[in-house]
């Protein structure tokens, strides 16, 4: 009697891994290596600088135009756009690019996605005394206070 050969209940072929890569703000900035990033290897991207071509690429991902993104990192919207792709921004200006990077990710983390972090942002808001959070961009204490309301989003208290 012959057996009826039996067909696997599961795939037989080797395990693929298929990369799937989620772009986020900070991958932009740092690219492959923002794996497992510390402090440090922030600290020593903000004093290397960020190239314009990152810059843009940032402000491209996160809807922002040249103008606004150079508000908020304080350089003119001409010599942002004198710099050659490959020019290093400086230390300051990459501090404040990295610091926009973990706000965005933050937001879109606390608010569930990219459009409603988007949208959220430049939305006046009851809490920030009716400003929009992105006109708060221009300082240290306006991205603290932006990041604070996210806390308060984050814990469910009213803001």
């Amino acid at each position: 009697m012959k057996k009826k050969a039996l067909k696997p209940s599961h795939l037989e072929e080797p395990m693929v891994a298929y990369a799937i890569v989620n772009y986020t703000p900070m991958t932009t900035i740092m690219g492959d290596r923002y794996a497992e990033v510390s402090d440090f290897d922030l600290l020593k991207l903000a004093r290397k600088g960020i190239s314009k071509k990152s810059l843009l690429a940032l402000a491209k991902q996160i809807s922002l135009t040249i103008e606004e993104i150079a508000t908020i990192l304080h350089i003119s919207e001409r010599t942002l756009q004198r710099y050659t792709p490959e020019t290093l921004v400086r230390t300051e200006h990459a501090d404040r690019a990295i610091e926009l990077a973990l706000l965005f990710e933050r937001g879109i983390e606390v608010l569930g996605s990219e459009k409603a972090f988007s949208s959220w942002i430049k939305t006046p808001n009851f809490a920030l005394d009716g400003e929009a959070p992105f006109n708060l961009l221009d300082t240290h204490i306006g991205f603290t206070m932006v990041s604070d309301i996210l806390g308060r989003i984050e814990h469910g208290v009213f803001s």
